[in-house]
């Protein structure tokens, strides 16, 4: 059996494709048309999961699209009705939205010249948060767990509970629109000057540089409840019916969602370029610790609900590393899940496991440890590429290969690493990474000026060979998508001061060598050099996309001051005077 899972009409469009349940390849529309978070039909996304599957369109069983326009119609027409005015704002843009996903089968036949009476049978609508869930528990190695979808909003919810048990979900409750965790952390992003969709990110690694001062401020405007999930006070916010998501250019822009009340309260908003004050720190603390108390107020109340020892954790909030590194600490749950794909992308993985399990009621299959699902390039198509561009370089072997690169490390260098399959989701995972000295002081610096051109007080993350958690982080936990930020053992801050962010914490990736054996190998060589199994992390792109094909990659290190190119097993250095 063939399932093609979509996430069209949305921002981080992507496709996954499954045969008889085994995940065989999922993508980022984005990492094709070279526009972050790019939203709409993902057919080039789509045409690679087909050719990765080796099978066409009229052999596809079933097409899962992550999005249902009926779920909570009643409760969507209840807001309409209840605020005549919504034809203007996202409640409505949404509705039109939908006839995009009713006609998905003419999508098809545009793109790929199929008739769209053979597609139209094929295809299922699920819902949007009931995929996040699906994306995180079946792909999990539990048999049973609670789970937790939570991000900005899909098909009228904002968070969803429920629980995972064999090949069903069962969902017990939900936050609908506007109350929403995602909206309330993109509005204080806007507020703080960071207006771009999906710079929340940007929140979180400013805010160790603060103190929590404003917690109690900002509980006014966010409230717990008493069953465990959340509201609001919209006074603080954007109306719901003057909210736009707008996606001109296949690009998603947020209209501004907070109110001049939060100017009241904390004083004008921060342009953007202004300059980052303590008061912005400050605040950018106070936001990240009650977005990380409203996780654990809801998991914490989910786990005395279910009495489960395991959860999973999806959604755009999910991607949310700080607080994923205290659920296990700070809850009664004893294992945690989360996807590679947490966000949005993850969609298109979840419709289709969702599909395959819980509505086919097939049983599932084994738990899902790689992100290496993307593209990919041979020795002999990168050879090519470069001898058309008349590029210099060297092939060798791979031991020759990770001697060669480590000692461009030590010197010290920054490499483009650029590795088997391209990851799926936000995280570079040492399939397009670029890579560096953790103990070089001067490698976040440079990295920031030189090659990532971008704000100073982010972090970069620690690769280490998962034998040896223990020795650097004060917890030991399974971290194979780079999904949590836990505690580095204070007698360790020097040895890897370029992966240690100011408040002692690192990003890190536990790498196993059976699902990353060339990365893995690579660490170890530099750790029989140096004694540090670890090397410094970020993803290989330069406010792109991450790189996706060897001329992208090409043309990334030729634009920056990397020292060497590595793909594959072919070498390209620059000479230095």
């Amino acid at each position: 059996m063939t399932i093609l899972g979509i996430n069209g009409y949305h921002a981080d469009s992507s496709a996954a494709i499954f045969v008889d349940g085994k995940l065989i390849a999922a993508t980022e529309e984005e990492r094709f048309t070279r526009v972050k978070h790019w939203a709409g039909f993902p057919a080039k996304a789509i045409a690679f999961c087909l050719k990765e599957a080796g099978i066409t369109l009229e052999e596809l069983d079933h097409i899962a699209i992550g999005r249902d326009p009926k779920a909570k119609l009643k409760n969507k027409m209840a807001f309409l009705a209840k605020n005549p005015l919504a034809n203007v704002g996202m409640v409505m843009d949404r509705l039109k939205n939908a006839k995009s996903v009713s006609s998905l089968e003419d999508e098809f036949a545009k793109e790929f010249g199929v008739d769209a009476e053979m597609i139209k049978p094929k295809i299922h609508q699920i819902e949007h948060h009931r995929s996040h869930l699906a994306s995180a528990f079946f792909a999990s190695p539990f048999e049973e767990s609670a789970i937790l979808s939570i991000d900005g909003s899909g098909d009228f919810t904002t968070t969803m509970i429920g629980v995972g048990r064999g090949n069903k979900i069962e969902v017990l409750d939900s936050v609908d629109f506007p109350v929403s965790a995602g909206l309330f952390y993109t509005a204080f992003t806007q507020y703080l000057g960071f207006p771009h969709y999906g710079d929340e990110y940007k929140v979180m690694g400013l805010a160790p540089y603060g103190e929590p001062k404003y917690v109690d401020e900002i509980k006014k405007v966010l409230k717990f409840t008493d069953n465990g999930l959340f509201t609001w006070d919209q006074k603080y916010f954007t109306p719901a019916t003057k909210i736009k998501l707008d996606y001109e250019n296949n690009i998603p822009t947020v209209s501004q969602l907070y109110s001049s009340k939060i100017e009241d309260l904390f004083g004008p908003a921060r342009s953007k370029g202004d300059e980052l004050t303590q008061h912005h720190k400050d605040l950018a603390s106070s936001v990240q610790r009650v977005c990380e108390e409203l996780i654990m107020h809801i998991l914490n109340k989910l786990q005395e609900r279910t009495g489960l020892k395991n959860v999973c954790v999806a959604g755009g909030v999910a991607q949310n590393s700080v607080a994923n590194g205290k659920i296990l600490s700070q809850t009664p749950f004893e294992k945690v899940y989360i996807p590679s794909a947490g966000h949005d992308a993850g969609i298109s993985m979840g419709a289709g496991l969702y599909l395959y399990n819980h509505v086919l009621e097939n049983p599932r299959s084994e738990a899902i440890y790689s992100a290496y699902t993307g593209s990919r390039f041979t020795n002999d198509e990168i050879e090519a590429y470069l001898k058309e561009k008349g590029v210099d370089y060297v092939k060798l072997s791979d031991d020759e290969l990770y001697d060669r690169v480590t000692d461009k490390l030590l010197e010290p260098g920054v490499v483009g690493w650029f590795s088997g399959r391209a990851e799926f989701g936000p995280r570079a995972l040492g399939g397009r990474s670029i890579i560096a000295d953790p103990r070089n002081d001067k490698a976040k610096e440079l990295l920031n000026s030189k090659i990532k051109r971008r704000e100073s007080f982010r972090p970069f993350a620690p690769s280490i060979l998962k034998e040896y958690v223990g020795e650097y982080f004060t917890k030991v936990e399974d971290v194979p998508f780079m999904e949590k930020v836990l505690p580095i053992k204070p007698e360790k801050y020097d040895e890897i001061p370029a992966v240690t962010h100011v408040d002692g914490t690192g990003r890190l990736q536990t790498v196993m060598k059976d699902v990353s054996p060339r990365y893995y190998n690579l660490i170890d060589t530099f750790r029989k050099k140096t004694g540090t199994p670890i090397l410094l992390n970020t993803s290989f792109n330069e406010n792109e996309p991450i790189v996706n094909t060897p001329a992208e990659a090409l043309d990334c290190y030729l634009r920056t001051d990397m020292d060497m190119l590595v793909m594959e097993n072919i070498i390209l250095e620059k000479k230095r005077d």
